[in-house]
C-alpha cells in the first residue's frame, strides 16, 4: 500500500475513535447526572438527541469508506461465501426478531421526551429475552457476525477492528452502569452468561432466566423512590 493509502487509513481509524470516544462520553452516567443538574429540562430530550447526534456522527466514516477503501484484502468465494452469507442472514434476521423483546420507544428516546421523563437511569427494568439467556449482548454479537462475514477491504478491516474493540470496552461500560441499577441481580447474570460470543455450556434455562427477571423485579419494588 502507498503512503496515501496509509495516510487514508489512519484518518479512518481517528474518526472511529473520536466518534467512540464522544458516544462514550456521552452515554455516561457521570455526563447524563451533570446534564440533570444543570439542564434539567433537557434531560426528556436527552436519549432522543443522544442517537440523532451519533446517526450523524456516523456519516462522515462511511464517505470515508466509500471514498477511500484501499485495496481489497481477501473475498469469501465459494462455499466460504455461501457460508458467510448464510450466517449474515441469520444474524440480520435474529436481530430482526430481537426487536419484539425490546422498547423500542424507550431505547430511540421517544418515551422520555413525550413523557418529560427527567431521571438520568434508564426506565426499561431488567428483563431477559431468549437471546439474553445465551449472550449479554445480543446486538453486538450479530454486528460481530455481520462485520466479519464481509468481504474485506483495508478500510472495513480498519474499521472491523475498531468496531470490535469498541464492543469489548462498550460493553463493560455499558455494564457498569448495568450493575448501579441492577446489583446483585445482574452479577449473578454476567457469572453465568457469557458477553459477546455464545457458549454453548454457559446460559440460563427459561426457569432460571424467570427466577433472575424476579429477583430484579422484587429489588426495584424494595428500593426507594426518587
Amino acid at each position: 500500500m502507498t503512503e496515501t493509502t496509509w495516510r487514508e487509513l489512519a484518518v479512518l481509524a481517528l474518526f472511529w475513535l473520536m466518534y467512540f470516544a464522544m458516544h462514550s462520553v456521552l452515554a455516561s452516567l457521570h455526563v447524563k447526572r451533570w446534564v440533570a443538574l444543570r439542564y434539567p429540562a433537557r434531560m426528556p430530550i436527552y436519549r432522543l438527541g443522544f442517537n440523532m447526534l451519533a446517526l450523524i456522527m456516523l456519516l462522515p466514516i462511511l464517505w470515508l469508506m466509500l471514498r477511500h477503501p484501499g485495496p481489497m484484502l481477501w473475498s469469501w468465494q465459494g462455499p466460504g461465501a455461501w457460508l458467510a452469507n448464510g450466517l449474515a442472514v441469520a444474524a440480520v434476521l435474529a436481530f430482526i426478531m430481537s426487536l419484539k423483546h425490546y422498547d423500542a420507544q424507550e431505547f430511540i428516546g421517544w418515551r422520555q421526551w413525550t413523557s418529560h421523563t427527567r431521571r438520568v437511569e434508564d426506565q426499561e427494568g431488567f428483563h431477559l429475552s431468549p437471546f439474553h439467556r445465551h449472550v449479554r449482548h445480543p446486538w453486538y454479537f450479530f454486528s460481530l457476525i455481520l462485520i466479519w462475514t464481509r468481504d474485506m477491504s483495508a478500510a472495513m478491516l480498519i474499521s472491523g477492528v475498531m468496531m470490535t474493540i469498541y464492543f469489548i470496552i462498550g460493553s463493560r461500560l455499558e455494564e457498569m452502569k448495568l450493575l448501579i441499577y441492577h446489583g446483585e441481580v445482574y452479577r449473578t447474570y454476567m457469572k453465568r452468561v457469557p458477553g459477546l460470543i455464545p457458549w454453548p455450556w454457559k446460559s440460563l434455562t427459561a426457569q432460571e432466566a424467570t427466577a433472575l427477571v424476579k429477583a430484579a423485579e422484587r429489588r426495584a419494588a424494595a428500593a426507594p423512590t426518587q
